[in-house]
């Protein structure tokens, strides 16, 4: 026997839309929060490169990944190769990561205002030297991280607040 879809399923599906928009707004508004704060206490590792370098010289001082997309990267293999690589090392080391698919909004929030960056592909967050402060933000993050591999999606996008 089909279900015959009602106004009370409607109901469910537009509550459930609105709470999913709602908290992916707070979770963009939580990673930018947390690029701030780690920004501002010069815990920020930008570039593929360089986090690929802090990834395998001090493992333990990486907190949290996010990875940006854009246009370049469709057609750009050795960067695709680099995502998946990165990607592996997190998922085998217990580092959260995201994925922002605005690269440009990325480079704005972590980017020095006087000279703009050339690869925002890659952010780390490191840990605090001394290990005795937590970011609320940044724990915010780890839990939607949790819940996401929970859900079997292991890299969620999350979308960045605008300006």
């Amino acid at each position: 026997m089909k279900h015959k879809p009602s106004s009370l399923d409607f109901l469910t599906t537009s509550a459930e839309l609105k709470a999913n928009s709602i908290t992916m707004q707070s979770t963009g508004k939580s990673l930018k929060e947390a690029l701030l704060c780690a920004q501002s206490e010069d815990r920020l590792t930008v570039g593929v490169y360089e986090s690929a370098k802090i990834m395998t010289d001090d493992l333990d001082s990486v907190s949290f990944c996010v990875l940006a997309m854009d246009g370049e990267f469709q057609c750009d293999i050795a960067l695709q190769i680099h995502f998946t690589l990165i990607q592996s090392f997190c998922f085998d080391n217990d580092i959260s990561i995201v994925r922002v698919s605005d690269m440009q909004r990325l480079a704005e929030i972590v980017g020095d205002k006087v000279e703009p960056l050339e690869d925002a592909h890659c952010v780390l967050i490191t840990n605090p030297a001394d290990g005795s402060w937590e970011d609320p933000a940044l724990q915010k993050l780890h839990l939607f991280c949790e819940e996401s591999r929970s859900l079997n999606d292991w890299v969620p996008e999350i979308s960045l607040p605008e300006r």
